[in-house]
């Protein structure tokens, strides 16, 4: 089964190039970050609402994808959920290269260097087993344009989806409008994943405050 991480990268994947579609890196930086967090909750190892994040059970997962993040939560004193998407996005590109390595390992992406004149230009990652990428989008569209009892996953993936804006590139406009009272419908049913989403729209609103006011991020 594959983590929540590795099938937002999958869901942010264009099928025809290999490349990640037009969403912002600072969004897909939070989408990853959400996926770990959202995952250790799924995992039992910490739990959240909307005022505070805390260790349920610091004992490792056996992951190198997440035990890294748990060993930073257990080593702080409780913070809010905000306060660890911030932190975690600082981590999210060396994240999204280890899930990107992982998903070549097994199989489903090949990893592509474009050159000109022998000169490093850009990566990409075309799919080359696209049963996993189909299976996660087929899962998620079968939620949004169904009446369907969703499971604990495919909530998180939703509630990750929308707050992160992958919603705005992987639906047109008509399926947008159709699918916005089944999202919120779903994001409702979980209140993990409400939390998360919050702690996402909370970092947006300073991102973007701070840009109004001419200060960086971190």
């Amino acid at each position: 089964m594959l983590r929540f991480a590795e099938e937002i990268v999958l869901l942010m994947l264009r099928d025809d190039s290999g490349k990640f579609t037009n969403i912002p890196q600072s969004a897909m930086d939070r989408a990853i970050a959400g996926a770990v967090l959202m995952e250790l909750a799924m995992e039992n190892r910490i739990d959240t609402d909307l005022e505070r994040l805390m260790v349920v059970d610091a004992s490792p997962v056996g992951d190198p994808l997440l035990d890294p993040t748990l060993a930073k939560i257990v080593a702080e004193d409780e913070q809010d959920a905000r306060y660890w998407v911030e932190q975690v996005s600082r981590s999210a590109p060396a994240l999204r290269d280890e899930v990107l390595e992982r998903l070549v390992e097994r199989g489903i992406l090949e990893r592509q260097d474009d050159r000109l004149l022998w000169v490093f230009r850009s990566r990409r990652y075309p799919v080359i087993d696209g049963e996993s990428q189909r299976e996660v989008k087929l899962r998620i569209m079968g939620v949004l344009f169904s009446n369907e009892v969703p499971s604990p996953r495919d909530v998180v993936i939703i509630c990750l989806a929308h707050a992160c804006g992958i919603f705005d590139e992987i639906l047109t406009k008509r399926e947008r409008d159709q699918a916005a009272p089944r999202i919120e419908q779903v994001r409702k049913l979980d209140l993990i994943g409400q939390a998360m989403s919050q702690a996402i729209h909370d970092v947006e609103v300073w991102l973007a405050s701070a840009a109004v006011q001419g200060r960086g991020f971190f």
